[in-house]
């Protein structure tokens, strides 16, 4: 439905008459009977077959967003795509790095986007959760999905979320993030209604369950319409490519009315408003009825559905916390009070301590903080570190040590420090506070080993070592280089590191020192398979030559570019050597203008204004 229609991106309300009278007549449809006590039309579900496990989702790219906070790209071997999952990681997940804490999975309404969950960036999930000791999960995407597997791919998407989240996902997180099998689903709309049908489709799956403004019955009378309405408004999707027909078995297989009974031992949560004027509203002419007009009909449909299957746990003697506001519509600020007031009971049900563990800074550290309003709450008392005392507070973490004093550590930087395993690490304890660069683009922060350079581009690089002395060397951000745009990583089959910058990419190894290639020499140099090939490691910086010509020196030959020759090797031997003899590009023969290749007896390249051959080891000059 438009707008906002089952869990969108703010109150942007109706986008024409037209789509407001058309959701109006589908929200009356579902509405009458309901409101008349009639059950929905299916009968009770029957047994959902389990879905096999797939074996071998993997995190192919970790992005440290703060320094608990991060993104993930899980392969999914079941959509075949990468999936972005956000994890909040549990309060004491630096006080306790042995420590397993329980997950709380998410999830977004229709309108879900493919960067950013909405509990992030229209809620407050990030601050709110900050002092609780538990993984928040937040998938991204499933736009239209129902988080459900689709009976087959639609408008581009291969939809397989239930697998995906009940299957996949989990025991990546328990191995590599340290999650536990406790674990709780709760979710907006869309997510709401998925929240109650996974919890009940796959026992023992999740000990709580959360719907806020959740439509809780599919199946009822033109409830399977207005779904294929709202798939078709958010992107052009097609029910029927999701569950089938009206009327099918999968239908009734994700209807959480029709899955009631499967939720019994499941702690569970369920709230919607009226669809009347709430705080969060604005007030329209109409008494009663906001300008969120879209919105106004879906928590009325949300209402109603929703008191349909607070009646079916009833007969079935399942207990739920069930809070029906006295106003308020379909859209997040009513959505992210509901994320507190559920609180609470997700906690007990997960079994957490709901509240704040009483701390307080003290000391260097208490100093810095104080002065330091932007930290805001500490979140965990002081604790050991490599080398010195750390402090969790919200907006960041405090180290210290004797040597080199209290500072911040936040923000992506704080992310780049945690993937660079923190103190611990290679870059050692925080030397200096962050601070903004002279050319307004981005950031820095130094530390015993190295620095951290950020900006929105790159993100958070680590830069130290001989690299950095290079780099440093050449004037840093304001140099050729620019800034570093990835972390250091050791050459494949050669023993030195390579790091990638905005212009070009410095190769080390302890016999050649660090230098930067470039340009069209480094797009030669990668064709002949960088380091690994006869050229080896870089020697030296690329140097200028004449008629607006540049070479570099590496240690099995060089390599020469020129305007009107292009980027051509010359290897270490014969050809080199006599080539050298005549004055290399200074000579009568020029720039090389091709590779080696071989010929009859030996080998040859071809320069400006002539060739070099080579047959038993014996250099020959040939003009043009």
């Amino acid at each position: 439905m438009a707008g906002v229609a089952f869990g969108s991106r703010g109150p942007r309300g109706w986008r024409n008459g037209r789509v407001a009278r058309r959701a109006a007549l589908l929200v009356t449809a579902v509405v009458i009977p309901l409101a008349s006590g009639l059950s929905p039309i299916s009968a009770p579900a029957n047994a959902q077959p389990t879905v096999a496990p797939v074996a071998g989702p993997t995190v192919h790219k970790v992005v440290w967003l703060t320094d608990r906070r991060v993104a993930l790209w899980v392969d999914s071997p079941s959509m075949a795509t990468p999936v972005q999952v956000q994890l909040l990681l549990a309060r004491d997940w630096n006080t306790h790095p042995d420590a397993r804490f329980p997950a709380l999975f998410m999830l977004d309404g229709l309108r879900a986007t493919d960067d950013e969950s909405g509990w992030t960036h229209e809620a407050g999930a990030v601050d709110f959760f900050a002092d609780k000791n538990v993984t928040v999960v937040l998938p991204v995407g499933g736009q239209a999905s129902f988080y459900s597997d689709w009976l087959q791919p639609d408008n581009g998407r291969n939809y397989k979320w239930e697998t995906f989240l009940t299957k996949e996902l989990p025991p990546l997180l328990e191995s590599q993030w340290r999650t536990s099998d406790i674990r709780g689903i709760e979710g907006i709309s869309m997510g709401g209604t998925a929240a109650m049908f996974l919890a009940g489709r796959n026992p023992n799956f999740a000990k709580y369950a959360g719907s806020y403004s959740g439509v809780l019955t599919t199946t009822t009378l033109g409830m399977p319409q207005a779904i294929q309405f709202a798939l078709r408004d958010a992107g052009g999707f097609d029910s029927a490519a999701m569950w089938g027909p009206p009327g099918g078995p999968e239908w009734e297989g994700h209807d959480p009315y029709a899955l009631a009974d499967k939720l019994k031992g499941v702690s569970l949560y369920i709230s919607s408003g009226n669809g009347s004027t709430g705080p969060f509203d604005q007030a329209s002419g109409i008494p009663g009825v906001s300008t969120n007009y879209a919105g106004t009909g879906l928590e009325i449909l949300s209402r109603l559905t929703s008191q349909n299957f607070v009646a079916k746990l009833g007969k079935l003697s399942i207990p739920a916390q069930v809070n029906y506001r006295p106003s308020g519509t379909h859209t997040w600020p009513y959505w992210d009070f509901e994320m507190r007031q559920s609180w609470p009971q997700a906690a007990a049900a997960l079994g957490v301590d709901p509240n704040k563990l009483p701390c307080q800074a003290a000391g260097a550290i208490g100093a810095l903080a104080g002065s330091s309003g932007w930290l805001g709450d500490c979140l965990t008392g002081e604790y050991q570190v490599a080398g010195g005392t750390a402090q969790d507070f919200k907006g960041g973490r405090v180290f210290y040590s004797p040597s080199e004093g209290a500072h911040p550590v936040a923000g992506m930087i704080g992310g780049g420090y945690q993937a660079a395993l923190g103190p611990g690490g290679p870059l050692g304890l925080p030397t200096g506070d962050e601070r903004g660069l002279p050319d307004g683009r981005g950031r820095m922060q130094t530390f015993q080993n190295g620095m951290l350079y950020w900006t929105p581009r790159t993100g958070a690089q680590v830069v130290r070592g001989a690299i950095l002395d290079e780099w440093g060397r050449q004037g840093f951000e304001t140099g050729p280089a620019g800034y570093p745009v990835a972390p250091e990583a050791r050459t494949p089959t050669k023993d030195g590191v390579v790091q990638s910058f905005e212009n070009g990419p410095f190769f080390y190894s302890a016999r050649t020192g660090a230098h930067r290639v470039q340009g069209m020499i480094l797009g030669k140099y990668a064709e002949l398979g960088y380091e690994n090939s006869q050229l080896g490691f870089p020697a030296t910086e690329e140097t200028p030559s004449k008629d607006f010509g540049r070479y570099s020196k590496f240690e099995g030959g060089n390599i020469y570019w020129s305007p009107l020759s292009g980027a051509w090797p010359v290897r270490s031997g014969p050809i080199m050597d006599m080539w050298s003899v005549l004055g290399y590009e200074n000579g009568r023969l020029g720039y090389p203008t091709s590779d080696e290749f071989g010929i009859p007896g030996g080998y040859q390249q071809n320069f400006q204004t002539g060739y070099i051959t080579v047959r038993d080891g014996k250099p020959e000059v040939h003009g043009i």
